[in-house]
């Protein structure tokens, strides 16, 4: 079977994008993952050649890992990038390795950074007094029972997990703790972990651990 030039020219342009795909599959933001890959598909179309598009393409496709992988694996730190920066300093940095790499395109690579920078406000809006997602604190040990709710107060909403079950206070430290949160300063003696990420634009969590006694705990958790 004759397979058509087109393909056999640019398979790789394809290919860019395929293996972004599998990426922002291990995504904690569907959304996030999907505008993630919008910087690859750009440079698919934009591309030159294939040397250049796929020296390029693996700066993207790095790039992009970066801001997604970490953030999956539940790690933490300053080098990690926070969920809400995906969209407008990933986006911003691919444009710039987009234009570099290109020589041309610059009105719609500019026109993405705008949208970059657009989506954020809008996700910031529809987070403002919204409970948090999971933030590494759900679902919770495998081992409890749990059941998962959130309450609201003056301009903030927190998750809450109560769970019950052997030694429910250790077990819900000890997997905090699996996921990168350090204790913290206690706030009314309630033992509170923290986890920071964020390259720019720091994204803290915080977990309080209320012990109701030696089988059961009371959890919340809050963006600050």
């Amino acid at each position: 079977m004759l397979i058509p030039e087109s393909v056999r020219t640019h398979w790789w342009r394809g290919a860019l994008v395929v293996v972004a795909v599998v990426v922002v599959c291990f995504s904690t933001s569907p959304f996030g993952g999907l505008f993630g890959l919008v910087p690859l598909v750009v440079w698919s179309t934009l591309a030159p050649s294939r040397r250049s598009g796929l020296i390029v393409g693996a700066v993207l496709l790095a790039l992009l890992a970066w801001f997604v992988l970490p953030g999956a694996l539940g790690l933490a730190g300053r080098w990690v990038p926070a969920p809400i920066e995906i969209y407008w300093l990933h986006t911003t940095i691919a444009a710039v390795v987009c234009a570099i790499g290109a020589r041309r395109g610059f009105v719609g690579l500019f026109l993405l950074v705008i949208a970059g920078f657009i989506v954020t406000g809008g996700a910031l809006f529809a987070a403002y007094e919204s409970p948090p997602g999971c933030e590494g604190v759900a679902p919770g040990p495998a081992q409890l029972r749990i059941t998962r709710d959130f309450n609201c107060g003056s301009h903030n909403c927190w998750g809450v997990l109560e769970t019950t079950g052997d030694r429910a206070p250790e077990v819900m430290r000890d997997y905090l703790v699996a996921r990168h949160f350090t204790p913290a300063p206690t706030i009314n003696r309630v033992p509170r972990y923290c986890r920071t990420t964020g390259l720019l634009v720091e994204h803290e969590v915080c977990v309080d651990v209320w012990p109701l006694g030696p089988a059961a705990a009371r959890v919340e958790w809050y963006v600050n």
